[in-house]
């Protein structure tokens, strides 16, 4: 059973500022970040399966939920601070955070809980640390470089920031033994704007894009945050289900990439999708042509992404999984060992759901408009009755009604 108190908590990220002690062009939100961390993640992944290594996707998809939940209770700690609190005294605050969310993990299914505590028995940051654990540590940094890059230019006058700076750049040193953050360095070294650090600049620019634009609303999130919170949301429905893991795996990355092409596009609202026949398609056929132009060819990614951008946001919403030869054909479940199969009809219902969250909280916050309204009201008339490959939604849309 997925609790109430656990869809609250991830949500909460929303409201989480980091770097709330500099001057920021921009709310920079703990939900955004991890969002921008797993992507990053999955390229440096992908960069070492490149090089023969085996990387093990069901351990690196846990292992984001997990830090991301880890950061959730402990928020935004100064990182100084932070890190020397756990090299004198990680096991019992791991222990305390762990104490914490009991009673939002222990209700899940195939005992996440112990797999979350058992996570942090070795610190992430500890040199017997997982390959995964090592790739989402260097992830971590080259999302938080991102946004210095951006608050740099603002604290310019304030003291620290250029050791600040310093400091971020030396732990990515550190994890120059991946391929991708090596290649990331020498392009960056080169000034490369064409290659990795395109796209690590791309998937970036979705913090700028809010959601639901033509309303305010409490808190305000943007199309990065909500990507991850459909991710995470699509974990844990599949959780509660028997299926495999390259089926958990598949579709959990499909979540967190279904939206990508709104970077070369902007968010258009569903309203108007809806308003002119044929609209729809026509807007996936463009937002297709845009990917193959200005990301398939022009940026040099790792082996393998290219193939798996086309799963995540082509179709995205259908049931589907890719062959060895790359080709996409529908799923079916006898024929899909080997495969990343993808359950679009899963992420649609979390991001259907996630839509719900936001309307909902946003009304019980005291920010209520007629188009959150009648949103929340459609949502719940739509889907609350749903049961989607075992799981039924009702139960979570009841919490929320």
């Amino acid at each position: 059973m997925i609790p109430r108190s656990l869809v609250e908590r991830m949500f909460s990220a929303e409201s989480i500022e980091r770097w709330n002690d500099h001057p920021r062009p921009l709310h920079f939100t703990e939900m955004a970040k991890q969002a921008h961390k797993f992507m990053l993640a999955w390229l440096i992944a992908r960069g070492e399966e490149e090089h023969g290594k085996r990387v093990d996707w069901l351990t690196l998809v846990e292992g984001a939920l997990c830090e991301f939940l880890h950061r959730v209770v402990l928020t935004d700690i100064k990182p100084p601070v932070f890190h020397r609190m756990m090299a004198q005294h990680g096991q019992r605050i791991n222990a305390w955070v762990a104490r914490e969310l009991e009673g939002d993990l222990a209700p899940l299914a195939r005992d996440f809980y112990g797999r979350f505590q058992s996570y942090f028995h070795h610190r992430p940051e500890a040199p017997q640390a997982s390959q995964e654990q090592d790739i989402l540590r260097a992830a971590h940094y080259l999302a938080t470089r991102w946004e210095f890059g951006l608050i740099r230019a603002w604290g310019a006058p304030l003291y620290g920031i250029d050791e600040t700076g310093r400091e971020i750049d030396a732990e990515i040193e550190r994890h120059r033994h991946l391929h991708a953050v090596d290649r990331l360095l020498m392009a960056s070294a080169k000034g490369d704007r064409f290659g990795l650090p395109a796209f690590i600049d791309l998937v970036g620019q979705l913090r700028f894009q809010k959601r639901w634009t033509q309303t305010p609303r409490i808190p305000e999130t943007s199309v990065l945050g909500h990507l991850f919170f459909v991710a995470a949301l699509t974990y844990f429905v599949l959780g509660e289900t028997a299926l495999p893991r390259n089926v958990v795996v598949g579709t959990v990355l499909a979540g967190l990439f279904h939206d990508l092409p709104e970077v070369l596009t902007r968010d258009i609202i569903s309203p108007i999708k809806g308003a002119v026949e044929g609209l729809d398609d026509f807007l996936k056929r463009y937002e297709q042509d845009v990917m193959e132009e200005k990301i398939y060819r022009r940026m040099e990614l790792p082996a393998g992404c290219v193939n798996d951008l086309r799963i995540f946001t082509q179709n995205e919403f259908q049931d589907r999984m890719r062959r060895d030869d790359g080709s996409v054909v529908p799923y079916v479940p006898e024929n899909s060992e080997g495969h990343w199969p993808v359950l679009g009809s899963v992420v649609e219902a979390c991001d259907k759901f996630a839509a719900f969250v936001e309307a909902s909280l946003s009304i019980r916050y005291g920010v209520s408009t007629a188009q959150l309204q009648t949103a929340k009201q459609r949502l719940a008339e739509k889907w609350s009755r749903r049961t989607i490959h075992g799981y039924e939604l009702r139960p979570l849309y009841d919490y929320f009604s």
